[in-house]
């Protein structure tokens, strides 16, 4: 059911096709970023800022200049450039072939780790409906199949249950709290740590989703 198209094998998982997943809101697909996402991007971005700015890193300037479409080429050069040099994996969620948000894997770690952290966000249009439990779990079978992973993180704040409830569904487990770890919307903020090795995945994490009814095979 899972499909996995890597071009290069030097730099294994990106760019690369996963899924499809059907849940709530559509069939759930992720894909590499492309220079062209700029005006999605941009327009996502600013119409749910209020989604997004109370849980991401504090940046310099407004939001809304700091997403403009403008912005998108540097940053895709960027993430691009990243991407080939094996360090971080950028894809764009798209539901029914439609851009919903992004899902990132960064600070990847080879040799005796083998680890990285994951995140994701998602337009409020679709929020709530299986779409970020949908890519997160594609993107743990990814990291932990082709790419080769021993272990990912993800940090979420206490307040948003939201997103500690995706983590919970796909397997993520709390490890601890981190004390005043990340500057967010103006304060330093404290953070869950979230953990999953590979040995704790039963099958897959998206067969874990079809198991309990959260998400459907295409």
């Amino acid at each position: 059911m899972l499909r996995w198209l890597v071009d290069s094998p030097h730099h294994p998982g990106w760019p690369a096709t996963l899924g499809p997943l059907r849940v709530a809101a559509g069939v759930v697909t992720l894909r590499p970023i492309r220079m062209r996402d700029g005006k999605e991007w941009s327009r996502l971005r600013i119409s749910n800022q209020n989604q997004l700015l109370p849980w991401e890193p504090t940046g310099i300037g407004s939001w809304e200049r700091r997403h403009q479409s403008s912005t998108w080429g540097p940053l895709y050069s960027v993430l691009k450039a990243e991407a080939k040099r094996g360090n971080v994996l950028p894809f764009v969620i798209e539901v029914d072939g439609r851009y919903a948000g992004q899902l990132t894997v960064g600070n990847i770690q080879r040799g005796a780790v083998r680890s990285a952290w994951i995140g994701y966000w998602v337009d409020h249009g679709v929020s709530g409906k299986g779409v970020a439990t949908a890519a997160a779990a594609l993107g743990v079978d990814h990291c932990f199949g082709p790419v080769g992973l021993h272990r990912l993180e993800a940090t979420v704040q206490p307040g948003n249950g939201a997103s500690q409830a995706v983590l919970t569904h796909v397997g993520f487990r709390e490890e601890g709290l981190l004390k005043r770890y990340m500057d967010v919307n103006g304060r330093w903020r404290d953070h869950l740590l979230m953990g999953l090795t590979v040995e704790e995945v039963v099958d897959t994490a998206v067969d874990t989703l079809i198991r309990n009814g959260r998400a459907q095979a295409v």
